[in-house]
């Protein structure tokens, strides 16, 4: 073999090599590519097998040990808040109950039925030297009450024409349920979470009175209608509010179009956080047309999620979109299985957030100073976390659980920041997911609306329960009274029948 048969040969065995080195490198990327991929449907399963079977709390407990500095930390004086008191631990674990609170106390303002008990014995003539006082709680069933009104007929003097008591005017005309009836069944449902069939199986168990599922339907129906100007006037009141926060949430609703399948609405909820009212409303979609008409003449604060709808809501001139901090701290709690220094990390910067907020709202009343110290000493905490993510995010894998939630909290910075525009303003959305709650625990007991004009029903009822619930106000009462007063309520004063309205006294002759 000549010499230029070898340079040939060496040649062909240079590309050979650079084409095994080239596959090599592609393996490499593929299994990196792989491997991400697969880290992230794990934690995906780990997240919705979480959300199905497992506990939805979001506390933080740090498990790095409060002397061990975070790498991340460059200043020693931020972990010394978080620091806890040491605790010592036996060499012997014995587990020691814990004492007895004591009796449970019987409220005072329940009515008193007291039974004397004599000794058996003759006690004629015997002096009284004392007694022995023995408190115990007794439960009496709520009872069904046939109610019978009679109006006695008079013919006038002069023969011409009836003289009648007058009808005391009830929820539904000519029906038989009174007010008392209805507010029972509706707030069972809406806020004791009791679907109509179970409520229709007490009543046939415990009084022996069998009521059609399609009665209750249409007495609720009746009574939407009654309460519907009520309920508009509840949305009038809180969009006239210069801050409001808005959510959604998905709801099931059983669609006859849609044969074996129910169609997948939802309700968009408004809150006002300051006045404690709540308004929920159903749609269909969770496009942007319905939120879009709602806010349409609406100026001030909205405070919301990341959801793209409420971006381009608050593109509009006069609304200013504040972020939700919960929501970027849940995506740092969401990745502290794949990343749990870093993580941890964050969330104990969260943690400084939300305390150092606590204090300053219980110390300081004035808007305006809590303004000025939020401003002070909590904004650049949150200033300090996005300095924290520009130098990290080129470090880690992007796609990642923190790579996404580093990319949700710098894509939602302008609204984080907008926090610290007024001291009324709210760290986060908490309050408005709590008005939810009851719609997530009735999901789980009746499953679905029965049709989508159930759903705008279930919506009005949510609204009214949900601001009973803020205001501290007992809603059977307050549904009960407002039943009754509804019909002949003037216009001009509805708004006294809203939840919170302080009524003036009325004077007894």
């Amino acid at each position: 073999m000549n010499k230029s048969d070898l340079i040939d040969k060496n040649r062909a065995l240079e590309k050979q090599i650079k084409l095994l080195q080239e596959q090599n490198n592609l393996l490499k990327n593929s299994a990196n590519a792989f491997k991400v991929s697969l880290d992230n449907l794990q934690h995906q399963y780990d997240h919705l097998a979480k959300l199905v079977y497992g506990y939805k709390s979001e506390r933080f407990i740090s498990a790095i040990p409060p002397e061990q500095l975070s790498v991340f930390v460059t200043d020693p004086e931020d972990t010394k808040e978080e620091e806890s008191q040491p605790v010592e631990v036996a060499k012997h674990k014995r587990y020691k109950s814990k004492p007895h609170p004591g009796r449970l106390e019987i409220p005072d303002h329940l009515p008193v039925e007291e039974v004397i008990i004599e000794p058996k014995e003759n006690v004629e003539g015997l002096k009284k030297i004392g007694e022995e006082v023995t408190v115990t709680l007794e439960y009496r069933q709520a009872s069904l009450v046939r109610k019978v009104t009679r109006r006695f007929k008079y013919e006038k003097a002069d023969g011409e024409g009836i003289l009648i008591g007058e009808l005391p005017t009830r929820p539904i005309n000519k029906g038989i349920a009174e007010a008392s009836l209805l507010s029972q069944i509706l707030v069972s449902k809406f806020s004791d979470h009791l679907p109509y069939h179970r409520q229709i199986e007490i009543f046939k168990r415990d009084f022996n009175w069998h009521l059609p599922q399609s009665t209750v339907i249409d007495w609720m129906s009746a009574c939407c209608t009654l309460l519907w100007p009520l309920y508009r006037l509840l949305q009038q009141e809180i969009l006239q509010k210069d801050y409001i926060q808005v959510d959604e949430s998905p709801i099931k609703v059983q669609d006859r179009s849609k044969k074996r399948k129910t169609h997948q609405g939802y309700m968009w909820v408004y809150h006002d956080p300051l006045d404690r009212l709540v308004y929920f409303r159903y749609s269909k979609g969770r496009g942007k047309e319905d939120p879009a008409g709602v806010l349409a003449n609406y100026t001030g604060y909205l405070q919301c999620d990341g959801y793209p709808v409420y971006d381009a809501i608050g593109a509009r001139k006069g609304i200013t979109l504040v972020g939700c901090l919960a929501h970027a701290r849940r995506k740092f709690y969401e990745a502290k299985p794949s990343d749990a220094t870093r993580s941890e990390f964050a969330l104990l910067k969260f943690q400084k957030v939300y305390r150092l907020d606590k204090k300053i709202t219980e110390e300081t009343q004035d808007i305006g100073k809590r303004f000025e110290r939020r401003n002070k000493e909590v904004k650049p905490i949150l200033l300090e976390i996005k300095e924290w993510i520009a130098a990290e995010s080129c470090k880690i894998v992007p796609q990642s659980p923190i790579a996404k939630a580093m990319t949700y909290y710098q894509n939602q910075w302008p609204k984080l920041e907008a926090i610290f525009l007024d001291g009324r303003l709210k760290l986060d959305n908490n309050l408005i997911e709590n008005s939810i709650r009851p719609l997530a625990l009735g999901r789980k007991n009746y499953m679905f609306a029965g049709s989508h004009t159930g759903a705008e029903r279930n919506a009005m009822m949510y609204s009214f329960m949900g601001s009973c619930k803020m205001q501290g106000i007992n809603p059977k009462e307050w549904l009960e009274n407002t039943l009754k007063r509804m019909a002949e309520q003037p216009k001009n004063r509805l708004h006294e029948l809203l939840p919170g309205y302080s009524l003036v006294e009325e004077v007894e002759v």
